[in-house]
């Protein structure tokens, strides 16, 4: 009732159109429509089932009115305020167009003054530019006067200097010259660089020659260079001069030849060696230093250039080691004399290693004369790569020269001399590979009578290839870039394949006799070499060759770029793919010897075979135990076999055979000897003396549990030794588990099994082996008893 009043009084004016509620609900999806199931909820909140609130009905009915009226209100101000709103923004529309057309009004009116002021002011503008044009043609003047009277000023002053003989000044000023001149080289002034520079080279010229004659005259004070036995002389001043003032003039001209350095480098163009040789870019030599090189220079060339004596191809050696004496005579002179005064100076210049430098390239110089004709004589090619090799290697040794400075190999390295050193150097070596393979003592250790250093038992042929190997990684460790160096590394792993092929087709030769003296010799070798190859894998030149392959490396198909990632992931080495065959050329000849041995020894084994494992006597019946007479022939072949391949082979490669010997020997008895008879308790209480009694025992020189290597023969004597109540019981807990297993399709009952034989130390044999082998007994209770 109250919500039926509710509904009449709430409503509009036109009350016909209003449902009652029951029109209302059925109209109204309740469970979809949230507006009904609001009234209800708002009825039941101010209500509720207390009928005494009824009387609250109209109060609420006022107060819904009161806000049905004001909601009313909102909305009538709401839609007469949104026209004015709109009127109001068109009104804006129309002023900002208004606006915009009086701007565009003013904007022809300004553009119009505009034009006419520009055409007024055009012959202004230009009677302006002429100016302009004329102020700057004049600065350029000033500027350029500037700069001669600059340069003039300058020239002025070490004129002033050279007057009154202060040398160092001049020098100074000379400096500052120079650097003008410096500054000025991008400029388009050609007359300007001209006049500056010829400026330089008139005072540079000037106070270069009267400091170089003074520098040398002190030098020749101090009885430089230092030749040979003069050394000991060369501290010696002469009477006139004391040591001090000799060695004080020495510093002043010395410092002061060092200003002229920059001067020196501005004026004089260096002489350089061919791009081919790709030298390393370096400033030319201190004029200091090259003045004290100037008379070492004369002798080498007077020497080692032309028709002289002393200049003959096939004696590099001459020129070479004078240089190096030349280095170690003025060694402690430079270190102790001169140092000192570039340290002085603030220069970081090592003076030894500029000295060396200088002297250096007087040796690359004549190399690059030299090579060209003599390259295709091979004798007096590799004579020469010898002694320049060793050249190089007593700079870096004895003198410190780093290689990142010019030196030797870079002559070396030049394209055609590049390619004919390695021609030779294949050819040599497989040269050397032909005469160690054929000498006498090719398969022969040097080394075999000391036991502690022959341990790999390695022969002649095989230690002297790997030293080979190890000559050519010295020879070619120094050359300056990656891409040689793998050329050389080419070579070594070509030279590698090859002596692997010689060593196969000698080992084919002496297959016949695989424990052979030769053939066991080439199993050592193949197993040193691929030793030796691991061992360089890891060491850190050729890991930096390893690096310097993947970036060289840019064209690669797919499977050469699943090998570059293992390279750059260092799963493999440079060397693997040699490793690998000299591996499997290992195992297969292991294979043959294991094959060789187990022949014979299967062959000593037909007796045994056949012994009558069914009516041996029992352990009890015999006073003592003896190993069976069939045994012998077999176990004496092994005995002989294995003595014999621990005299010949390497620790290592004997181990893997005698292992996998072991492994056959336990297959072949478990299965053509054990399993194909049938044994009374005589029989396999004989059959387990033997085993642990015997064969056992031939492998424990060898390790300290042999029977774990015949796990098989082992397990098995095991359950034929096992005695009748325990084997019964095993017997019915194997019968039981198998049982279960084939009613439920499961392994639950697999585990007791397998723990019953575990109990017992059978963990290789499967529940199945051991009921094949229970089979095999014959000392089973009668059943009928």
């Amino acid at each position: 009732m109250a919500s039926l009043e509710t509904g009449r009084e709430s409503g509009t004016s036109n009350q016909s159109d209003h449902k009652n509620p029951s029109d209302i609900c059925g109209l109204v999806d309740l469970d979809t429509c949230e507006i009904p199931l609001y009234v209800c909820e708002f009825v039941e909140k101010e209500i509720g089932n207390d009928f005494k609130s009824l009387k609250n009905v109209s109060n609420l009915i006022e107060t819904i009115k009161e806000e049905k009226k004001h909601l009313e209100e909102q909305v009538l101000t709401v839609s007469s305020e949104a026209p004015k709103r709109i009127q109001a923004a068109l009104k804006n529309a129309e002023d900002s167009k208004t606006s915009l057309d009086l701007l565009l009004q003013k904007e022809i009116v300004v553009t119009e003054s505009i034009s006419v002021h520009l055409e007024e002011a055009a012959p202004w503008m230009d009677d302006l530019g002429v100016l302009i044009n004329q102020m700057e043609e004049v600065e350029r003047y000033l500027s350029y006067l500037k700069w001669i009277s600059q340069i003039e000023e300058l020239s002025d002053n070490i004129q002033q200097h050279l007057m009154t003989n202060d040398v160092a000044e001049a020098a100074s000023t000379l400096v500052c010259m120079a650097e003008l001149a410096i500054k000025l080289q991008e400029s388009s002034c050609s007359h300007l660089l001209t006049f500056i520079k010829s400026t330089v080279q008139f005072w540079h010229k000037i106070l270069k020659d009267k400091l170089t004659s003074d520098f040398e005259e002190v030098l020749n004070n101090l009885h430089w260079p230092f030749i040979g036995p003069l050394l000991s002389s060369a501290s010696a001043p002469p009477v006139s001069a004391t040591v001090a003032e000799i060695y004080t003039n020495l510093e002043t001209l010395f410092s002061q030849l060092l200003k002229l350095q920059t001067s020196d480098e501005l004026i004089t163009k260096p002489k350089e060696m061919p791009e081919k040789y790709s030298l390393p870019a370096l400033p030319p030599i201190m004029l200091p230093i090259q003045i004290m090189l100037s008379p070492l220079q004369k002798r080498f060339r007077y020497h080692f250039t032309g028709n002289k004596q002393t200049n003959v191809l096939s004696k590099p050696e001459w020129y070479l080691t004078q240089v190096l004496m030349w280095i170690g005579n003025h060694t402690k002179f430079l270190q102790e004399r001169i140092q000192p005064i570039l340290t002085k100076s603030g220069s970081s210049v090592n003076a030894h290693l500029e000295f060396t430098r200088g002297l250096v390239m007087l040796v690359l110089e004549k190399l690059a004369v030299d090579i060209p004709l003599l390259l295709y004589d091979d004798i007096l090619f590799c004579h020469l790569v010898d002694e320049v090799l060793l050249f190089q290697r007593e700079l870096y040794t004895s003198h410190g020269y780093p290689s990142n400075l010019p030196n030797c190999m870079h002559i070396l390295s030049e394209e055609t001399c590049f390619q004919r050193w390695l021609t030779v150097e294949r050819k040599l070596a497989l040269e050397k590979m032909d005469s160690m393979l054929s000498a006498e003592a090719a398969w022969t250790s040097q080394y075999k009578d000391i036991s502690d250093v022959d341990e790999m038992k390695v022969p002649d042929s095989a230690e002297t290839f790997m030293t080979l190997l190890l000559v050519i990684t010295d020879r070619y460790r120094n050359l300056p870039t990656a891409s040689r160096k793998l050329k050389f590394l080419e070579l070594q792993k070509d030279l590698v394949d090859d002596f692997r092929i010689r060593l196969t087709q000698v080992m084919k030769e002496e297959s016949r006799d695989p424990l052979g003296f030769r053939y066991c010799a080439i199993l050592n070798a193949v197993n040193y070499i691929a030793t030796v190859l691991g061992d360089w894998a890891d060491n850190v030149f050729f890991l930096q060759l390893q690096q310097a392959a993947l970036e060289i490396c840019t064209d690669l198909n797919a499977s050469s770029k699943l090998q570059l990632g293992q390279l750059a992931s260092m799963e493999i080495s440079v060397f693997d793919d040699l490793i690998n065959l000299l591996e499997r050329l290992k195992n297969d000849m292991l294979s043959r010897q294991v094959e060789h041995v187990f022949k014979e020894v299967k062959e000593a084994a037909r007796m045994y075979k056949k012994e009558r494992w069914l009516s041996l006597p029992s352990q009890s019946e015999q006073a003592v135990m003896s190993l069976s007479s069939t045994a012998c022939p077999m176990l004496l072949a092994l005995r002989d076999r294995l003595l014999q391949m621990e005299q010949q082979l390497c620790h290592a490669l004997f181990k893997t055979v005698w292992q996998m010997l072991a492994e056959k020997l336990d297959l072949f008895i478990y299965q053509d000897i054990i399993l194909a008879n049938h044994f009374n308790e005589g029989g396999a209480a004989q059959l387990q003396f033997d085993m642990s009694r015997n064969l056992f025992p031939l492998f424990s020189h060898y390790c300290k549990r042999p029977e774990n290597y015949f796990k098989h023969v082992k397990e098995a004597c095991i359950i034929l030794n096992l005695n009748v109540g325990p084997a019964l019981l095993l017997k019915d807990v194997l019968q039981t588990a198998s049982e279960s297993m084939n009613a439920c399709s499961s392994n639950d009952k697999l585990p007791s099994s397998t723990a019953a034989l575990n109990e017992l130390g059978i963990y290789k044999l499967a529940p199945q082996d051991v009921e094949i082998l229970f089979n095999l007994r014959t000392n089973w209770p009668n059943a009928g008893k």
